[in-house]
């Protein structure tokens, strides 16, 4: 057997060493390429898992983690498709590469959210016009009756013109839902607006003691009256309907006024009971309310919004909303 000489061990011994450099060079990639992959699939706004044959979990991102117990349910399909898990929508997508699945889950709550709202929108759009002309039948011929019944009856008339005006209300709030506020603006005094409130609180009616406390200073608005109007209204709606369900048999709603520079300013408060849901309070279709059909404080936060303000729940010992419109 032949010796290995200086010069083949040495050979050797560096070749060893090349081998060495390049094995940690590609491991170093490896670890490289794989935390590349773990950004990537971390960086995505979807549940992402990738699955062994085995269906133990390859590699998952964080929000795959939170929703652990939804990969229980899930299963590779050809087709995307659709799972319910802790009251959310997810879209569900799956593909396979050799011995790897993997599984992605979307949250798709919010669009389906939309769309279903934009379905209610256009039915109640139609069932509004259906319901119009007839409503427009009944309070004109509620206002002749008035004037032809006998006392005693006028109190039954004024009931009929109260639910008729209260359609009425809900009615011209679904067509504005879904057409959207158009804004028409001109100047016109504060007063103005307070007479035609007025009349509407005379129209919607209620069976307690309460105290409407109006601002009277003197200032001008350069709105949409008609919209401000409803808008108003709606507030001062939602406070007689609280103070209806409060156990006290009187109640108080004011209105504040300030002007900022920017800003009118409203501060409306009732002595009603306290609002059950407030995250629920600005979505479309869902009412604190029994009575409610939940669109006054949306079609109202969008009417400031096309004055450039904003309605905000005011937090503190008070309970009331903070209105601001645009000067």
């Amino acid at each position: 057997m032949s010796s290995i000489t200086p010069e083949e061990l040495n050979l050797l011994i560096e070749q060893t060493y090349k081998v060495e450099r390049e094995f940690s060079e590609l491991k170093a990639s490896y670890d490289h390429l794989q935390n590349t992959v773990e950004q990537i699939v971390e960086f995505l706004p979807n549940a992402v898992w990738i699955l062994n044959a085995d269906g133990g979990v390859f590699l998952q991102n964080s929000h795959a983690k939170v929703l652990e117990k939804l990969l229980d349910m899930l299963e590779p399909k050809n087709d995307d498709y659709e799972v319910k898990f802790n009251k959310r929508s997810y879209l569900v997508k799956s593909s396979s590469y050799k011995d790897k699945i993997m599984l992605s889950a979307t949250d798709i709550t919010e669009q389906k959210r939309k769309e279903n709202l934009a379905t209610m929108g256009q039915m109640a759009a139609h069932l509004s016009h259906e319901i119009r002309n007839p409503i427009g039948s009944i309070s004109l011929l509620s206002s002749t009756l008035k004037k032809r019944v006998i006392p005693e009856n006028i109190p039954i008339v004024e009931e009929i013109q109260k639910s008729v005006y209260r359609i009425d209300r809900i009615v011209k709030a679904t067509l504005m839902f879904s057409k959207g506020v158009e804004l028409n603006k001109s100047p016109f005094m504060w007063s103005e607006l307070k007479e035609s409130i007025d009349l509407d609180i005379g129209y919607y009616g209620y069976s307690k003691d309460i105290t409407f406390i109006f601002p009277q200073q003197r200032f001008i608005l350069n709105a949409d009256k008609d919209l401000l109007e409803m808008l108003f209204s709606n507030f001062i709606a939602n406070a007689i309907d609280a103070i209806e369900l409060d156990e006290n048999d009187e109640g108080t709603i004011e209105i504040i006024y300030e002007n900022s520079g920017d800003f009118h300013k409203f501060y409306i408060y009732d002595s009603g009971i306290e609002i059950e849901n407030k995250k629920e309070l600005f979505e479309a279709f869902r009412s604190t309310k029994v009575k409610g059909n939940g669109l006054g404080l949306v079609l109202s936060q969008e009417i400031a919004q096309a004055h450039g303000g904003s309605v905000k729940l005011i937090e503190g010992n008070r309970k009331g909303f903070e209105i601001s419109l645009a000067i």
